[in-house]
């Protein structure tokens, strides 16, 4: 007879494990932006990031139908963690016109810094080889920086009802020049090993705001 304290086994399948399955996928989406980061999209084999993962190719396929779709995960997966950080740093400030913003500036050269220039944006890296992509990673490119212009108009405009940029100021066609001022200047951050043309670049694009 069983007794109270006894747990009856559950009747079925035992559950998957849905964490390590989970932690796999983790895995491949990180090892995938390092690569794209570093090399681009149509330099890297899928071989060479399963390697470096020690993760065999049946494994991949079970979670991508292709290296498209691996790329399009990558891209959904680098947009929603840079708009999670994009939207810690762009925090108001009414005493420190634009903090939020040098918050970023600073943030993004500390980061290129400690990978010494070899790591860039990976949404920058592929629009820089867009003909080589899949064509259905054009239209999700730019609606990742639809995104991040939309974020930074929003912190434009706050800064604006602050009094800390100019009233006249179009906050979304200012944002929309950011990322592609931005874009270029990670570019020759990484050409030249320096964090200059960050720098410069960023000190420019404030100095348009007054």
């Amino acid at each position: 007879m069983e007794t109270k304290n006894q747990q009856k086994r559950p009747r079925g399948r035992p559950k998957k494990n849905v964490e390590g399955h989970s932690q796999t996928r983790q895995r491949l989406l990180r090892a995938g932006i390092e690569a794209l980061t570093e090399v681009g999209y149509s330099s890297v084999g899928l071989e060479t990031i399963l390697k470096r993962e020690g993760i065999p190719k049946g494994s991949f396929y079970y979670y991508f139908d292709s290296k498209a779709s691996f790329g399009q995960a990558l891209i959904e997966n680098y947009n929603q963690f840079f708009k999670h950080k994009l939207n810690h740093h762009l925090k108001l400030n009414r005493q420190i016109p634009l903090f939020g913003f040098h918050s970023f500036v600073v943030d993004a050269i500390n980061g290129i810094e400690k990978y010494h220039y070899q790591r860039g944006c990976l949404i920058g890296n592929l629009g820089q080889e867009l003909n080589a992509l899949p064509l259905s990673f054009q239209d999700q490119l730019v609606d990742v920086f639809k995104q991040w212009t939309d974020l930074l108009a929003h912190y434009l405009e706050k800064e604006q009802n602050y009094g800390h940029i100019r009233q006249s100021l179009n906050c979304c066609h200012q944002a929309q020049l950011f990322w592609i001022g931005w874009e270029g200047a990670v570019l020759h951050a990484k050409l030249q090993k320096s964090s200059q043309p960050i720098k410069s670049f960023a000190d420019y694009f404030t100095s348009t705001l007054n």
